[in-house]
């Protein structure tokens, strides 16, 4: 099919110091899947909130099937066949699957909700997408990809024709992508067009039919997939070439451990894990989703009770039992989910870079703005943000900026240790070397690092040394020569016998 589904052209909007789009334009056709790409901050999310009706442009039109439409807001852009699956996923809790199906369309009977038809068409729904729920089930006891896997589900159910998918496979596992990439592939079959963000390449090359680069606000290209190359699209997004500069790693001289852990363990989440980093050493923790990393490192930080096991810094037993005795003693961590565990998205980029540093700006008695302001100042340049001003909320930054200033609060506080949970997870390819950048910087100071990620190339180009865990317990410790992502995928799925 080549039929254009949905045109938007001219599209400009701007917020207070910032133009965010200007004279942005492209096509969708029917049947296919339109890749979308920038760099954080390069207006991707806008032009979607746009279409999604969530916000409206200064400038420009938008067409559906050729016909010029005034989207209003989401109730009315959904009553135009479009359905947004964003990258942090909205849902309720304690709705059940049935409720959430028909969320904002409960069909009524004699002026009641008519439960028994909700129940009856979930049933089948359910049924025919061969999701084997009850729909009873709570949306709480449901994992990312499951909840994903609805909210497909709902949009095809009302009929949408448009779907625009925000990094959808940020937050899955490889089976759970592959899965995806099934259902996306059904909807092209089916004519649907399908608005595809990723900043993953391999993803945009082996989904998309067409693809379009954004760069700061503005349109640079759009054509077939087939017509450009992944270092092309790069080039493009960024604005200069990036070969060879991906992962900045430097080799330091390593220094002392300054942080040790022996025999950690925690009730049904992990057991008999022990590790080390050593200052200037960047350390990987790798594992298929569940392998119990992130729990390892929030017990470390105290944010989780340790039923076994012990920890040092600097050679000192320490029992770090919540994330300030930590702080206290020079280990900090940055949440794997920036909005649930990092920003505080009312308050300003110096309030949230100056939360857990608060006595550094606070004392005798007083506040020192001009002291907060001139170290706010100092990591915004180190960070290379882009932001109008620190005044600014932070949530009206890109993903890869508000990890910049969540770094900046950790940084502020002059730790030895970081602990890095999925520290580049859904940000764009220039920023995600920002980071590595940062990163290299902090181990040449002496910093100790251990990161989790679930990109083995980001851990085989950053890490000196990677311990591999599985279904909650260590199964490898990988020296730098040893690394190949073969190994570790092995490792990782307990199918190598541990010597």
């Amino acid at each position: 099919m080549s039929d254009v589904l949905l045109a938007v052209d001219g599209i400009s909007k701007s917020f207070p110091g910032v133009k965010a789009l200007d004279n942005v334009s492209f096509a969708a056709r029917a049947g296919t899947v339109h890749a979308v790409c920038g760099e954080n901050g390069a207006g991707k999310s806008t032009l979607m909130k746009i279409i999604n009706g969530i916000y409206h442009p200064d400038a420009g039109t938008i067409r559906i099937r050729g016909e010029e439409v005034q989207i209003k807001n989401p109730i009315d852009a959904r009553a135009k066949g479009i359905a947004m699956i964003a990258q942090e996923l909205n849902y309720v809790p304690n709705m059940t699957i049935a409720e959430s199906l028909f969320l904002g369309r409960l069909p009524t009977k004699a002026g009641r909700v008519d439960w028994g038809h909700i129940k009856r068409e979930a049933k089948r729904v359910l049924a025919e997408e061969g999701l084997d729920y009850s729909i009873n089930r709570k949306l709480g006891s449901l994992t990312v990809a499951e909840i994903q896997t609805l909210e497909i589900v709902r949009a095809v159910y009302h009929s949408a024709d448009i779907f625009i998918m925000d990094e959808p496979t940020s937050s899955i596992a490889h089976k759970e992508v592959r899965a995806l990439f099934d259902k996306i592939n059904r909807l092209r079959s089916e004519g649907k067009a399908i608005l595809y963000i990723s900043h993953k390449m391999d993803e945009v090359f082996e989904l998309a039919d067409d693809v379009t680069v954004l760069r700061d606000g503005e349109w640079v290209s759009s054509r077939p997939s087939a017509e450009t190359t992944p270092d092309r699209v790069i080039a493009e997004m960024v604005g200069r070439d990036l070969d060879h500069q991906q992962y900045p790693k430097e080799q330091v001289p390593l220094g002392d451990v300054v942080l040790k852990a022996e025999g950690l363990a925690s009730d049904n989440l992990f057991e008999d894990v022990s590790l080390q980093v050593r200052a200037g050493e960047i350390v990987g923790l790798a594992g298929l989703v569940g392998a119990g990393r992130s729990e390892v490192v929030r017990a470390l930080i105290g944010l989780d009770k340790l039923h076994a096991g012990h920890v040092e810094v600097d050679g000192e037993p320490v029992k770090l039992n919540n994330p300030k005795k930590a702080l206290d003693k020079g280990v900090v961590m940055l949440s794997e989910d920036r909005r649930l565990a990092g920003i505080i998205p009312a308050l300003s980029i110096k309030k949230n870079a100056t939360l857990a540093n608060m006595k550094k700006v606070v004392y005798g008695g007083y506040a020192h703005a001009r002291e907060e302001q001139k170290i706010v100042d100092e990591y915004f340049g180190r960070m290379r943000v882009k932001a109008p001003s620190t005044e600014v909320k932070i949530a009206s930054l890109s993903g890869g900026n508000q990890q910049k200033v969540l770094l900046a609060r950790w940084l502020i506080a002059e730790p030895k240790v970081l602990l890095l949970d999925e520290p580049t997870r859904g940000i764009d390819v220039g920023a995600k070397w920002e980071i590595y950048r940062i990163m290299t910087d902090l181990a040449r100071q002496g910093k100790g690092i251990l990161m989790i990620s679930s990109e083995l190339p980001e851990l085989l180009g950053m890490c000196d040394r990677i311990y591999v865990m599985s279904s909650g317990r260590l199964t490898a410790e990988l020296e730098r020569d040893q690394f190949n992502q073969e190994t570790i995928l092995k490792y990782a799925m307990n199918e190598i016998e541990v010597a």
